[in-house]
C-alpha cells in the first residue's frame, strides 16, 4: 500500500488523542514528503544532522509539521539541535537539560522536552531508570530552568518479536508518568507519555501512550 493509505488506516485506528509522530531515519526525502501531503503533522529523527538536511531538502514543507528529537543529543548539537526541532524527547540527565537550557536562554528560545526513561533496563540503550526517584529528581531540577518545558516521558523499550511482552515495561513507564503528575510540580505539564513503536504501538495505547513513533508500519521496510 502507499503511504498515504497506511497514514490514513493508522489515523482511523489510533485514538485522536494519541500523537503520531512517522519516524524517518534513513527515509528518502520523497517519502517523508509523501508523508506530509499525506497528513503527517510530526516527524520524528534520530540525528540533527540528517535532520538538518531533510529540512533544507523539504523546503517550505518543512515548516508545516513538528520536528522532534527521538535519538540521543549529543552536548556539542545542542545550538543546532535548537534551531531544528520543536520539542526534545531524550533528556536523561541534570547536566543535559542544563545544556539545553543554556543554549535555549541565549537563543531567547522555551524548548519543551520530555524526560527518556530506560525502561528495560538495557546497558545498550540511554536514559534514566525506570524509577520514581530519579526521574522526579530530574524533573524538579528541570522544572527550575525557565528555557525547557518538561512534557512528560518518553521510552523504548525492549524489543521483541512478541510485542505483548512489552506490556511490562510500558506499565512500568505509564505508573511513573502518573506518580510524576499526580506530584502537580509547578512548571511542568506533564501530559506527554510517548511509548510504543510500528511493532508495539497498540500495545503501548493499551498501556497509556499519547504519542507514538512509527516508521515501517508508515513507510514499508527499509531497502
Amino acid at each position: 500500500m502507499s503511504i498515504q493509505q497506511n497514514y490514513e488506516i493508522l489515523r482511523k485506528e489510533v485514538p485522536s488523542h494519541v500523537t503520531i509522530i512517522a519516524a524517518v531515519k534513513t527515509r528518502t526525502v520523497n517519502e517523508v514528503e509523501r508523508a506530509i501531503d499525506a497528513g503527517v503533522v510530526d516527524v520524528g529523527e534520530n540525528y540533527v544532522q540528517e535532520a538538518a538536511k531533510l529540512r533544507e531538502a523539504l523546503g517550505e514543507k518543512a515548516s508545516r509539521v513538528r520536528w522532534h528529537m527521538i535519538g540521543h543529543l549529543q552536548t556539542n548539537k545542542i545550538n543546532k539541535a535548537l534551531k531544528i526541532f520543536d520539542m526534545i524527547q531524550t533528556v536523561d540527565s541534570i547536566e543535559q537539560a542544563e545544556s539545553i537550557h543554556r543554549r535555549a536562554a541565549n537563543n531567547q528560545k522555551v524548548i519543551p522536552v520530555l524526560i527518556e526513561i530506560n525502561s528495560g533496563g538495557e546497558l545498550s540503550k540511554s536514559g534514566l531508570k525506570p524509577e520514581d526517584e530519579p526521574v522526579e529528581h530530574l524533573v524538579r531540577a528541570a522544572a527550575k530552568m525557565k528555557s525547557i518545558r518538561v512534557d512528560g516521558i518518553m521510552t523504548m523499550g525492549p524489543l521483541f518479536e512478541n510485542p505483548e511482552r512489552m506490556r511490562p515495561y510500558f506499565r512500568k513507564t505509564r505508573n511513573i508518568f502518573q506518580r510524576i503528575r499526580s506530584l502537580g510540580i509547578e512548571g511542568v505539564q506533564f501530559n506527554t507519555l510517548s511509548m510504543g513503536m510500528s511493532d508495539s504501538y497498540r500495545v503501548a495505547i493499551e498501556e497509556g501512550s499519547t504519542m507514538i513513533r512509527v516508521g515501517t508500519l508508515l513507510f514499508g521496510p527499509r531497502y
